[in-house]
């Protein structure tokens, strides 16, 4: 006689783990965009281990060469360690300059602790969402003349925003419904607007969107279900009734 045991139920610290292998694929080209959207939502959907492992079954464990794939992680580790990998590193940027054209700082590059963004009859891009820091505290210095500096920031840092505008501004916008990550770092923006503005911007990844999509059909199909339970439990009381 056999027995099948259950498979074991996911966590969602491990579906966040494989999500961030699935990002550091897509950063380092293992993946390429559309596979990488498709796995996430997977991921986010699973419900068991069984599904979980193939979706990083052929990816290397993180700093890893890739030839040994490694297993899902210890769900007992904690769940909040994305931050403090992506802290410490060495800078890869410190300061950017553009005059009559434009420059942009985004994907995995690392802003030095403090950084200098100058435009001129010009425009500039700092995207950090998927930055990494060279410390905890990192202060973005800007000098705008007719010009500006868009400044995106994941939702989860803390911010604080210090620049004063002449005949221009210094705005804050985004997402607002996250509270800081106390492991995540602070971020200074500061300097002076002539004539042209600074905008910081607290925005999600498409990656975190999509989780965010993916949990929120996952509470929708659990309402249903909850309701069409409610809904057999009242019909069987009436048979009992009768």
């Amino acid at each position: 006689m056999t027995s099948e045991l259950p498979e074991m139920r996911a966590s969602d610290t491990e579906r966040e783990r494989v999500a961030e292998r699935l990002r550091d694929a897509v950063a380092e080209g293992r993946l390429d965009m559309e596979e990488f959207e498709q796995r996430l939502d997977a991921a986010y959907r699973a419900r068991t281990h069984g599904e979980l492992t193939p979706l990083v079954a052929d990816l290397p464990a993180p700093g890893g060469t890739g030839a040994d794939p490694a297993p899902l992680a210890d769900p007992a580790a904690p769940a909040r360690t994305r931050w403090r990998e992506r802290i410490g590193l060495p800078a890869t940027s410190k300061g950017a300059f553009a005059f009559w054209g434009g420059f942009g700082r985004k994907g995995t590059w690392t802003i030095g602790r403090s950084f200098t963004a100058v435009t001129v009859m010009a425009g500039g891009e700092l995207d950090l969402r998927d930055a990494r820091f060279e410390a905890r505290e990192t202060v973005i210095t800007c000098v705008v003349l007719m010009g500006g500096v868009h400044v995106v920031v994941p939702p989860d840092v803390h911010l604080q925003v210090t620049g004063v505008g002449l005949m221009g501004g210094f705005g804050e916008q985004g997402v607002s419904d996250v509270e800081p990550d106390p492991e995540a770092p602070r971020v200074v923006v500061r300097g002076l607007a002539v004539m042209g503005g600074v905008g910081v911007e607290r925005k999600r990844t498409k990656a975190a969107k999509l989780r965010l999509k993916a949990e929120r059909a996952e509470r929708a199909e659990q309402a249903r279900l909850e309701k069409q339970v409610r809904r057999l439990e009242r019909e069987q009381d009436r048979k009992e009734l009768d």
